[in-house]
Order: C-alpha cells, then sequence, then structure tokens
C-alpha cells in the first residue's frame, strides 16, 4: 500500500472523503446546477404526467367527497377515523426524516448529511402538505376549518386547548413553517449561485429575487452560520415533540389499543424509520438518473440503511411490547384487542403485513452487502414504506372495529373514493418531488464544497490514486471501487483561473457619479484568501470583506468581525412566544371561557404545556429569519461589485477580499498595489 498523509500506525485504509470526483469547486456547482439548467431526461415527462394524473384523481376525489358528504368514504360507526386519519399519520411520518438529517445530524456535527438534506428537507414539505389536507377535509365542511384556530366560531365558543387534536394543530403548523424557513435558509446560497449561473434574463431575475442578493461575505456568513446553528436547535425538539402530539390523538382516550403511554417513543421511532426509508425510495433513482454517485455515494446509503436498522428494531420491539403490556395487564378488552389483532380477527393479515415489512425483512441490513447495494436497497425500503402505512392502518382500523362491546363490532370496507383519494396523495407528493429535482439543487452545493477534501486547510493532495488500494492490491468496499473510477479526490486549486480579457485597473458602475467604493482581489483557495486577509488587517486596514462559496472557518476572526447578535433575537423571539401563548391560553380558557375538562381547575397549565412549547419554537424561528436577514443588510439586490468581471464567481468557485474606500488608509493606487503584493488576481478598483 502506498504511504498517503492520510494513513496512521492505527489505520491500514485512508479515510474516505464524503465526495469524490470533482476537480474543483466549480465542477460541483456544474455539476449540480445543469440539472436544473438543461433539459429534464426523457423519463421525466413521462413521471411527472403519471404523478399529474394521480393528483387530478385525488383533486376529483375531495372534490366529490366536499360537494357530497364524508358519507362517501367507508368510514361508519365504529371505525369513524379510517384512511383519512391514516393517510394524516403516514404523511406526517414521512416528514420526519428531512428535520432529523438536517437538524440533529448537524448538531452532531455529520457530515455525511450534507449531500442528503436537501432532498430530504424538500420531502418533509411536500409530507406535510399531503398531510395537511386530511385535518380539513375530513370533518367534511372544510369551510369550516377556520374553527381549529383559536377564534371564536359561530356560538362564540373558543377552541379547547386541553385537547390534543387543538395540540395537533399548533404541533403541524409549526413543524411545517419551521421546516419550510429551515429549507429556504440553507437554498439561498445555492439561489445564488444559480442567479450568477444564469444565462437568461428571466432566470437571473428570479433567482435574484429569491436570493435576496446573496454574494457570501463573510458578513453574511457569520450571521448565516449562526443562523443555521439556530434553526437547528429549534427543529430539534420539534422532531420529538410534532409525532409524539400526533400520538396523543391515539394515546389520550380509552379506546382498547390506545390507551398506552409507549405511543410518543414508539410513533417517533416509526417516524423516523419511514421517514429514512422514503429518502432512500426517492434519492436512489434520482442518483442513478442524474449520476450523483460521486455526490451520493454508497457510504451514504450504507448510514442510512443503519438507521432503518436502528430505528426499526425499536419499532419491533414496541411491536412486542403492545403484546406483552395487554397480556401482562389482565384486562380483558386489551388482551381482547391484540389477539383480535395478531391472531383471529378480521384483519390479523393486515397486522402480519405490517410485523413482516416493519421488523422482519429490514433485519438484511445487518449484512453489508445489504445495505451498499443499491437495487436491493430499493427494495427493501418499498417493503418498509408499505409496512408502515399498514401500521398506521392496524393501529386506527383495528382498534375501532372492535372496542368495548360486541353489539358495536364493524368492519371498515374503503369506498373508491378512499382509494383515489389516497392514490392523489402520492400523486401530489411526486408531482412536488419532480418539479423541485427540475427547478432546484437538489443537493446542498455550499455545504458539499464544505465538506470536500480541499477545504480542509490540512489537506495535502496525492496525485497517486492507487494508495486507495488495499494491501492484496484489491478494492476493499464499493466506495474506493467507485473513486478508482472517477480519479483521485479533489485537488486544491493553486493560482486563479484566468480571464479572457484583462480586468482594467478602474471598473466602472453603471450610474456612478465616480466615487468609489473600494478595490477587490481574488485569490485561489481559501487558505490563501485566509492569509492575505491576515496580512491586509496587519497591515493597518480596517474595512476588510473577504467573498467566498462556502463558509471559510477562522475568516470572521482574520478580518475583524464580532460574534453575532442574532441568538440574542432567537431568545427574545422564543420569550415572545411563550409569552403570547399564555396569555392566549389562560385568557381565553381560565377567564373568558372557563372550562372543566376531566375535573381540572381552570388554572390547570400542565394541558397548556404543548401549545406553549409550539409557540415558543414558531416565534424564535420567525425573529430568527428576519433578524437573519436585517443582519445581513438583505435584501440587496444590486452590489457595486457585481460590475466586475470576475465576482459573480464569488458564489462558485472564487474566494475574494475587498477593501472599501471608507477606510482612512485606503488609497487607490496604493491599496490596489497592496493586494498584488500579498498575492491577488484580477486586481480593481470599483466605483460606488
Amino acid at each position: 500500500m502506498t504511504p498517503t498523509p492520510h494513513d496512521t500506525p492505527h489505520d491500514p485504509l485512508p479515510r474516505i472523503p464524503l465526495v469524490w470526483g470533482p476537480a474543483d469547486y466549480e465542477s460541483v456547482s456544474a455539476q449540480i446546477s445543469e440539472i436544473t439548467e438543461k433539459p429534464q431526461p426523457y423519463w421525466w415527462w413521462p413521471a411527472f404526467l403519471i404523478s399529474a394524473a394521480l393528483l387530478c384523481g385525488g383533486i376529483l376525489a375531495a372534490t366529490y367527497l366536499i360537494s357530497t358528504g364524508i358519507g362517501v368514504w367507508g368510514s361508519n360507526v365504529p371505525v369513524a377515523w379510517a384512511f383519512d386519519i391514516t393517510n394524516f399519520v403516514f404523511w406526517i411520518g414521512i416528514g420526519h426524516a428531512g428535520t432529523l438529517i438536517s437538524a440533529i445530524l448537524f448538531l452532531f456535527r455529520q457530515k455525511w448529511r450534507t449531500s442528503i438534506n436537501r432532498f430530504s428537507e424538500a420531502m418533509t414539505i411536500f409530507a406535510v402538505i399531503c398531510a395537511g389536507i386530511y385535518p380539513g377535509i375530513h370533518v367534511g365542511r372544510f369551510w369550516y376549518a377556520w374553527f381549529m384556530f383559536p377564534l371564536p366560531n359561530a356560538n362564540h365558543i373558543f377552541q379547547n386547548f386541553r385537547s390534543a387534536l387543538l395540540w395537533d394543530l399548533f404541533a403541524v403548523s409549526t413543524y411545517f413553517t419551521i421546516s419550510l424557513i429551515f429549507w429556504y435558509v440553507g437554498l439561498i446560497p445555492d439561489l445564488a449561485t444559480l442567479r450568477d449561473r444564469a444565462k437568461s434574463r428571466t432566470r437571473q431575475v428570479i433567482f435574484g429575487f429569491l436570493a435576496l442578493g446573496w454574494r457570501g461575505s463573510t458578513r453574511h456568513w457569520r450571521h448565516y452560520e449562526v443562523a443555521y446553528l439556530m434553526f437547528a436547535g429549534l427543529s430539534t425538539p420539534l422532531v420529538l415533540s410534532v409525532h409524539s402530539v400526533v400520538s396523543f390523538d391515539f394515546a389520550t382516550s380509552l379506546i382498547p389499543g390506545w390507551h398506552t403511554t409507549i405511543f410518543p417513543p414508539y410513533f417517533v421511532a416509526g417516524a423516523i424509520f419511514g421517514g429514512f426509508a422514503m429518502v432512500l425510495q426517492c434519492m436512489i433513482p434520482a442518483r442513478a438518473v442524474y449520476k450523483l454517485e460521486n455526490v451520493v455515494t454508497i457510504k451514504h446509503i450504507d448510514v442510512m440503511c443503519k438507521f432503518i436498522l436502528a430505528t426499526g428494531t425499536i419499532v419491533g420491539y414496541a411491536y412486542c411490547m403492545e403484546l406483552f403490556i395487554a397480556w401482562f395487564s389482565g384486562n380483558p378488552y386489551e388482551w381482547q384487542t391484540f389477539k383480535n389483532r395478531a391472531f383471529d380477527g378480521d384483519y390479523t393479515w393486515a397486522y402480519w403485513v405490517m410485523m413482516t415489512c416493519n421488523l422482519i425483512i429490514p433485519q438484511v441490513f445487518w449484512f453489508k452487502w445489504c445495505r451498499q447495494t443499491p437495487w436491493f436497497v430499493l427494495i427493501v425500503v418499498t417493503f418498509v414504506n408499505v409496512g408502515m402505512w399498514y401500521e398506521r392502518f392496524v393501529i386506527i382500523v383495528q382498534s375501532l372495529h372492535h372496542d368495548f362491546l360486541p353489539g358495536s363490532w364493524g368492519q371498515f370496507h374503503p369506498t373508491w373514493v378512499d382509494w383515489l383519494q389516497m392514490i392523489g396523495d402520492f400523486g401530489l407528493f411526486f408531482t412536488f418531488t419532480l418539479l423541485f429535482i427540475r427547478l432546484l439543487p437538489m443537493v446542498a452545493v455550499a455545504e458539499v464544497k464544505g465538506v470536500l477534501p480541499m477545504a480542509n486547510p490540512h489537506y495535502h493532495y496525492v496525485p497517486d490514486g492507487q494508495y486507495l488500494k488495499g494491501e492484496n492490491g484489491e478494492y476493499p468496499t464499493a466506495d474506493h471501487a467507485l473513486a478508482a473510477a472517477m480519479g483521485p479526490p479533489s485537488r486544491p486549486l493553486t493560482e486563479v483561473r484566468s480571464h479572457p480579457e484583462p480586468v482594467p485597473a478602474l471598473v466602472r458602475t453603471p450610474g456612478s457619479d465616480g466615487t468609489l467604493w473600494g478595490a477587490v482581489a481574488e485569490f485561489a483557495n481559501g487558505e490563501q484568501l485566509l492569509d492575505a486577509a491576515k496580512k491586509t488587517v496587519a497591515a493597518g486596514y480596517g474595512r476588510v470583506d473577504a467573498w467566498t462559496p462556502f463558509y471559510v472557518h477562522g475568516m470572521k476572526e482574520a478580518i475583524g468581525r464580532t460574534r453575532s447578535r442574532l441568538p440574542l433575537f432567537t431568545l427574545a423571539g422564543g420569550l415572545t412566544g411563550l409569552a403570547s401563548a399564555v396569555t392566549l391560553v389562560f385568557y381565553l380558557m381560565a377567564y373568558y371561557y372557563p372550562t372543566i375538562v376531566g375535573g381540572k381547575e381552570y388554572r390547570s397549565w400542565e394541558a397548556f404545556v404543548p401549545v406553549m412549547f409550539e409557540m415558543t419554537i414558531l416565534f424564535a424561528g420567525l425573529f430568527t429569519l428576519f433578524s437573519l436577514i436585517g443582519l445581513c443588510g438583505l435584501p440587496k439586490f444590486f452590489h457595486p461589485l457585481d460590475s466586475h468581471p470576475t465576482f459573480n464567481r464569488s458564489t462558485q468557485a472564487g474566494f475574494f477580499l475587498s477593501i472599501e474606500a471608507r477606510d482612512p488608509k485606503f488609497s487607490a493606487d496604493e491599496t490596489r498595489a497592496f493586494l498584488e503584493s500579498i498575492g491577488g488576481k484580477h486586481v480593481a478598483v470599483v466605483e460606488a
């Protein structure tokens, strides 16, 4: 084995980079951005038309339901909840993987998430939209959906804030809002990349508006990184809370099979289990058809399969504990319900489909080949998604069709409206997914650049790709073989790419009165830029800024920027949300419309905690977003540096250092000469 700087005496093989193949940062931008810029593959339109047709079927079913009444569904006493709530809980669960990958793994500094977090975040948004359809239409008269909000209804009666159904509204709406903001904030640097790569005026205007004038200055990045951390911290408890609150819809009732304290952790584990399966279900085909094997590697699939194995085992444990507790409790109603589920009921077949798909089949992921063979993984996760839908069906329908009295037992028979509505929801999900792939970067470009080997200041390029081979000359894993096929890992740039025409010493800005804005120079990579920034500050310049395609660690300190104040705004938002929630629930439930529920006095606060928690997170997220925009000085759709011929590369692969004319030490000729002396290229003085 050829020795390399990566090797250690205790590690016979080098650490495998997370992303392989791109020769430079610009190649990463091009590979991912071109998916949205070039015509889609031949299969895209047939797939889109099929999904849109299924969506139209769902719209037809919803229209027929609303115009006729919910009697067109198979739901009836005793099975008053069936496909509607089954699909609602299923889609809420699917949306968990996105926030887990984006937030929790970010807090744990799991860098492998960078290639898949954008795709999974988008899936979260689409899945919650699919779920959000049902709370409105399953009551039949959707024009009364405003009854769910804390407003007086036609009888001047306010909602019961001690009800798990109202907690659901706050939990799901907060989860959707924070997930949408988190997704958009992560998109901003990549939207700027699409803006600067755009060839048509229409794309420049659209992406320029959506990017809010982002240009990747250190002023932007220092607030952005803190805001992203704040959103990760806010989203993490939401992963645990939203499906816990959904489980309260069942666990707080007295129905046998529902009334159990195991539901919150059981539902959360199941949601992560199904969410990861759906991410792989969509990502594996996209990875293959768009040739993203070097960005979404076998390692990513392998780690996600391990998550599925772990959470699937937890879910299987919960299944077994439900049976044990029902037997051990000695409660005849509970034991009858689970005997009916597993052994002698009308829906026993559904129970064993659930057990097979969720507990037995995922155990194949104990074997490396099963985790690292994409087509096999796709088959397994398909079974997982089927099993997770049947889990919700079993919990809801099987528990309701046999309750306390044999005289009220009955079966559920889905109608064509039930089936068409469910199929239409899948059509909605895949229609959104295909449009997302077509219009926006499915991989987080800026984050992937940050985990490239050459982004590490301690990285040393090894030109001989043979070091990847093991001692016997064979490639020990699929990732090694892929890396060998694609060539050596990324190499750091040592010089600035030349421009077709010489960059003038003075760059004139259209409409300028001749006032100077400052001077700017381009450097080859982050390491050179960081060194130049330190030299510039040491030379006495104070109005210094750096412009980079991703966050360069140490740059903020090098140019003398202070710590971001953004967390103070997040704290203020959280306190505002908490105060608003406390005022709302106590004013309405203890003063304006005092209500006794379950024998609790008006001021009993325990049942108000879910609403207070969700509003705290919601306001903190909104304050974080608006403070990020304000502290970054956005939106700013024109900047004098835009006139510089090569500055549009700052969001793709360029590293720029600027000195403003407001600096007391600034002199057009001397500052320009100084930037050239420290290695700057394409140096120019820019008008304001």
